[in-house]
């Protein structure tokens, strides 16, 4: 079992910047991976950016490339997204989730509660 909760959601004018936390738990922690998922009202989940389950770099997805950064804490079992240059199309309830290392993150294995945020104009 692993267990996630995420903060750090909130409003942000466009432009602005804001992290979002996702503090990580449970016995077997050390067999998974962790990353960021988003979903806007009327659209499906979608991933946002997530460390890669076997070479450990990083995925991000275009519509967030080069303003979203996804980095960790390992000694805190803290994944964090820096959120800058937002858009309002960013507005989105914002999950963190786990999968086990090897696997592909198509399906993963646990999810946060989400911490919802808000861009506006």
């Amino acid at each position: 079992q692993v267990q996630l909760v995420e903060s750090g959601g909130g409003l942000v004018q466009a432009g602005g910047s804001l992290r979002l936390s996702c503090a990580a738990s449970g016995r077997t922690l050390s067999s998974y991976v962790l990353g960021w998922f988003r979903q806007a009202p009327g659209k499906e989940r979608e991933i946002v950016a997530v460390f890669r389950t076997s070479a450990g770099n990083t995925y991000y997805s275009d519509s967030v490339k080069g303003r979203f950064t996804i980095s960790r804490d390992n000694a805190k079992n803290t994944v964090y997204l820096q959120m800058d240059s937002t858009k309002p199309e960013d507005t989105a309830v914002y999950y963190c989730a786990a999968v086990r290392l090897g696997t592909r993150w198509l399906s993963p294995d646990y999810w946060g509660q989400g911490t919802q945020v808000t861009v506006s104009s």
